[in-house]
This record gives structure tokens, C-alpha cells and sequence, in this order.
């Protein structure tokens, strides 16, 4: 009976020492990605090395950023909507993008977008 004993509690500390290290594993896999996210919210490098591709976006009034950040991913113009929707948010243009017509190239970064379209709004002043 002893036996069963010992061979059950090492078994339990086995399946408690696994359960550990998969919650560890997950937890650090998540806080990596979750790292990685934040860092390009700050620091995403352009979609192509310079010249990149040149092309014209049109933003209609009413857009959000979120659509707005859409148009651009569909243009290939940046990888994510919803990055472009946070580093709008972190930014000194947020809530001055501005509709119009704008030609933006593949090597500029969603800082120097949004740069190009709340330009307008000092225009207009």
C-alpha cells in the first residue's frame, strides 16, 4: 500500500509540475506577442524600404480612423487597421485627420501618413 502511495504522489507532482509549466509557457508567449504589439504601435517600420510605391488615397468625410486605417490596409499602405487605429490614438494628430485626396507611398510610416492628413487642418486656420 505504501507503494501505491509513493507512485501516486509522484505522479501528482508530475501532472502539477506540467500544469506549471504550461501556464508559464502560455503566459510568456502571450506577454511576448502583447510586447511586440505595444513596441509597433510606437516603432512600425514602413511596409517597403524607400522608394516604395507611390499611390493615391481618397478620404470622405465621415470616415473614422478605423476606416480610415482600413482604406490604407487594403492599399497595402500598413499591415494592421487596428495598429493604425491605436498609433492614431498614442498620437499628436489624433482627431485632426482630415478627408481629401492624398498620395502616400509604401515607405512612409502611419506617423508621416497621419502627418500628411491632418496637414489640412493647418491649411484651413
Amino acid at each position: 500500500m505504501d507503494k501505491k502511495k509513493i507512485v501516486f504522489s509522484i505522479l501528482k507532482t508530475l501532472a502539477t509540475i506540467a500544469v506549471f509549466i504550461l501556464i508559464g509557457t502560455a503566459v510568456f508567449r502571450i506577454t511576448v506577442k502583447a510586447y511586440d504589439f505595444g513596441y509597433r504601435i510606437f516603432a512600425e517600420e514602413p511596409m517597403s524600404p524607400e522608394p516604395g510605391y507611390t499611390m493615391s488615397v481618397a478620404i470622405v468625410e465621415g470616415k473614422s480612423v478605423m476606416e480610415i486605417g482600413e482604406i490604407l490596409e487594403e492599399k497595402g499602405l500598413i499591415r494592421s487597421a487596428y495598429l493604425f487605429y491605436l498609433q492614431e490614438y498614442f498620437s499628436s494628430y489624433h482627431g485632426d485627420l482630415k478627408p481629401g485626396v492624398y498620395e502616400l507611398c509604401t515607405a512612409m510610416t502611419a506617423e508621416e501618413m497621419m502627418e500628411i492628413m491632418a496637414q489640412n487642418t493647418e491649411e484651413e486656420e
